[in-house]
């Protein structure tokens, strides 16, 4: 690819997720890269069938289902809490680990699972893949992990998910979970910041190099 024009690129985030939405698009502002919800692009909302067996697979299948409908570059990222003591379950069903597929009911039936587990046999790590797909068919994908530890009760009211159930092992107050890091905190160690770092030497490497 050649050396991109920042001001005039445009990518549709292919998730409903605002939360998600708004940490992919505070990072893409270092390459001019402007992000839309697919609200924003005036993409119709609409089920996309998550069959892949793996995050790589989800991810992609979620950016071509958007861009089929855009026909923009799509940035997707699919990710999710892969827990040792259950076999790396929910893995990439971690949105719809319970039937209701809340936040709340997801998170109790993860500690109703682990009720028998151990402090030290707890541990866990989130996953995150982004994909970037473009028009031309050209993919560039990054993968990123936070290992940690699970939680017998939840603690914090910030992020979204399985956040506050989760201890990052890399923070220095290993005590605080996810929910109860700011969000430039969390950013800063996160499985998504990890792909996301990955994805950012990728886009250099492709062309993209930031404002000056």
């Amino acid at each position: 690819m050649n050396e991109k024009s920042a001001e005039t690129v445009v990518f549709i985030a292919a998730t409903g997720n605002r939360h998600k939405v708004a940490e992919i698009a505070a990072f893409m502002r270092f390459f001019g890269i402007e992000i839309l919800s697919k609200d924003e692009a005036g993409v119709a909302d609409f089920e996309i069938a998550e069959t892949g067996a793996t995050f790589e697979e989800n991810a992609y299948i979620k950016a071509d289902a958007v861009l089929a409908c855009a026909g923009k570059p799509v940035i997707a990222d699919d990710s999710g809490l892969m827990v040792d003591a259950l076999k790396g379950a929910p893995g990439v069903h971690s949105a719809r680990f319970s039937e209701s597929g809340t936040d709340e009911d997801n998170n109790a039936k993860l500690l109703a699972l682990l009720k028998d587990v151990p402090e030290g046999k707890r541990t866990a790590k989130f996953v995150s893949v982004i994909t970037i797909l473009y028009p031309d068919g050209t993919a560039i994908v990054a993968r990123g992990e936070c290992a940690g530890r699970i939680l017998r009760e939840p603690k914090g009211a910030n992020g979204f998910g399985y956040d506050p159930l989760f201890v990052p092992l890399a923070h220095d107050r290993e005590s605080r979970t996810f929910a109860e890091l700011s969000m430039e905190e969390k950013n800063a160690i996160s499985h998504r910041a990890k792909a996301l770092a990955a994805l950012r030497e990728k886009l250099i490497e492709a062309g993209y190099h930031g404002k000056k």
